[in-house]
């Protein structure tokens, strides 16, 4: 159960429509790196996490990653509002228009759909753990990609304070990892150390 702010993260003014700048930032709506998959990823997975505090991290992240969505999404929005249809047309935007109108449907730039195969749920601390740190660094290099393609101050300005939150949570997720380490692996090689594994050292590698 949350209790939900009616507000934007971080405010989402823009004054002039893009359609073709709306057809590269949707990707971080549903792309393989965008911020549904990550709220999904997190949510997940923080199930099977055997610290609360881990779990408690997921949980934070998680849920800012449902407001991410909300971000992106009101973008697409205000980028797309109002269109002529030689606005359409000619910026290409005619693709996704026949589809799906002006709504904000979750797919990469490409055009192809979210899918829940984007991202991963393995039930180990780990594993999950290195993971989540790979997705917000790849998160990282998609808003660092799409700034390199925006000249609008009015997209700039949300896109780079989302591009600062992927760093604040791979920070979070380095925390995450120092505590898994720390309490669940042997000292002497930082990997997890579950005895039922072992075997005897017959000499041979």
């Amino acid at each position: 159960m949350w209790v939900y702010e009616k507000k934007l993260q971080y405010p989402v003014r823009i004054k002039n429509p893009n359609p073709a700048l709306a057809k590269v930032i949707i990707s971080q709506v549903g792309g393989p790196h965008g911020e549904l998959g990550a709220a999904n990823r997190y949510l997940q997975q923080r199930y099977s996490m055997p610290d609360d505090r881990i779990k408690g991290m997921f949980t934070d992240i998680g849920t800012e990653e449902l407001g991410h969505i909300e971000m992106v999404s009101s973008i697409i929005y205000q980028l797309t509002r109002n269109l002529s249809e030689a606005e359409i047309k000619r910026s290409g935007f005619d693709v996704y228009f026949v589809d799906h109108t002006t709504g904000v449907y979750p797919q990469a730039a490409s055009g192809t759909p979210f899918s829940a195969g984007t991202f991963a749920v393995a039930g180990d601390v780990f594993a999950d753990i290195h993971e989540n740190l790979a997705a917000e660094q790849k998160a990282r290099l998609s808003y660092d990609n799409i700034l390199r393609l925006v000249d609008d101050p009015d997209v700039k300005d949300p896109i780079r304070f989302l591009r600062e939150r992927e760093i604040v949570h791979y920070q979070r997720f380095g925390d995450a990892l120092r505590i898994a380490q720390d309490k669940f692996t042997d000292k002497s090689n930082f990997y997890l150390y579950n005895p039922a594994f072992d075997r005897p050292n017959d000499g041979r590698r």
